[in-house]
């Protein structure tokens, strides 16, 4: 049964890592709900994403391994349901 996840990403900030990522979840049929791209503040050359994604659990896992085998990227996690969502996207944010 598809329920929701957060997956969070951290990896080089190349061109294009973000189009290699989406590619990976379009191949997939995964269905993208919400994306939210960074760069980190300390290195410009590291960033993050996170994604509010629609799937199956099995499906999840094998997106993460997939996304794992990406050589900009250092590590994916998920979560389930979009409450880590909620509390990532509000760090990424500056509100001033």
């Amino acid at each position: 049964m598809k329920q929701d996840f957060t997956l969070e990403i951290l990896a080089d900030n190349n061109f294009s890592i973000l189009n290699r990522i989406v590619n990976v979840l379009n191949r997939r049929r995964v269905r993208i709900k919400k994306l939210m791209a960074h760069e980190n503040e300390d290195d410009f050359r590291k960033g993050g994403a996170v994604l509010l994604l629609h799937t199956t659990p099995d499906l999840m896992e094998k997106v993460k391994h997939q996304l794992e085998k990406l050589i900009e990227v250092e590590y994916a996690n998920y979560y389930s349901g979009s409450e880590h969502y909620l509390e990532q996207s509000e760090k990424i944010v500056d509100i001033d």
